[in-house]
């Protein structure tokens, strides 16, 4: 099964890049880790996609309303957890760790941070980035494949505005012709 991670959408429409669409397109589930911000974006994937998601801190109350803070669900064997304000470090994460143990999950996935990370140990942590507003990074969402209860995930770029630090630091150095 092909499941693909997105989260920190904040788009006040439903305008979702079309490199992005084309990537997912043929997934089997989108999990959102929260932050679409609107319920026309919302509205986008569940209509298109079997969505699962959570809310995150800058959705709307509608979206509030309607998702949970914490979700818990199988996939061909593989307990998945998603929250969208699991850390505020990829650097440091033994509270990420815990909170998946503590839901009982293999594979937690989270938002928040508009970066990508996949880590491995003894449970699988998530973190798509952002496919609309990354920060400190370019535009991601991470594909996660489960076959015979196995998980491999891979970070994947969308075309699309990479963060201004990043878009600076790339201009550093180059010749100004």
């Amino acid at each position: 099964m092909k499941l693909i991670a997105i989260s920190d959408t904040h788009l006040k429409g439903a305008a979702f890049s079309q490199d992005m669409m084309e990537i997912i397109k043929d997934c089997d589930m989108v999990v959102h880790a929260g932050d679409f911000t609107s319920m026309d974006c919302y509205k986008a994937l569940s209509s298109a996609f079997k969505l699962k998601a959570v809310y995150g801190n800058s959705d709307d109350a509608e979206l509030k309303k309607l998702l949970p803070e914490k979700l818990k669900f199988e996939v061909d064997g593989v307990s998945i957890g998603v929250v969208h304000q699991g850390s505020l470090s990829i650097t440091n994460t033994t509270a990420l760790r815990y909170l998946a143990l503590e839901m009982g999950v293999s594979v937690l996935i989270f938002g928040h941070l508009h970066r990508p990370f996949i880590d491995k140990s003894d449970v699988m942590l998530v973190c798509p980035g952002s496919p609309t507003s990354p920060r400190m990074a370019d535009p991601t969402l991470v594909e996660l494949i489960i076959e015979n209860g196995s998980v491999n995930g891979r970070i994947i770029e969308v075309k699309g505005k990479s963060c201004d630090y990043l878009a600076f630091s790339r201009r550093l150095g180059k010749n100004p012709d």
